[in-house]
């Protein structure tokens, strides 16, 4: 590895370790379906959105709301004398990239064989407070 490759690499590491997030990895849905459960929670406040996944009919959600959950714990564990109750926590970003697709063969008639492509995706939350968000948002207008 190159070492302008690794100095980014050394920089996203350190970045990371100030940032709240859990991710997702190969979750076998859609991520067209997957997309449209975490539009509804970006931006969203943090218990707010976990009332949301819970009532929410698509099965996607599930999921989310378990991720949801485990970025809320990686928050808490990265700041032990913080009650969660004191600051508000908001879904800063959502995002879901499309993982490896499965390829199958579904029998079709006359001897023809049609390709299923089973989708995957990966996704990732990053959590903050909102107070810091402000602040990010000012340093960015100016």
């Amino acid at each position: 590895m190159g070492a302008r490759k690794r100095n980014a690499a050394e920089q996203r590491k350190e970045e990371n370790k100030t940032k709240y997030f859990a991710s997702l990895r190969d979750c076998p849905t859609s991520p067209r379906k997957m997309r449209l459960v975490i539009d509804m929670i970006r931006g969203m406040e943090v218990n707010r959105a976990l009332d949301v996944l819970k009532y929410s009919t698509k099965e996607a959600s599930r999921g989310v709301e378990k991720l949801l959950k485990s970025a809320i714990a990686n928050w808490q564990n990265k700041n032990a004398g913080v009650r969660i109750e004191d600051v508000h926590l908001v879904v800063k970003e959502a995002y879901v990239d499309q993982g490896r697709t499965l390829k199958r063969l579904r029998p079709a008639p006359q001897g023809r064989a049609h390709r299923i492509r089973k989708r995957s995706n990966h996704v990732t939350i990053y959590i903050d407070t909102v107070v810091e968000v402000k602040q990010a948002e000012e340093v960015q207008t100016n």
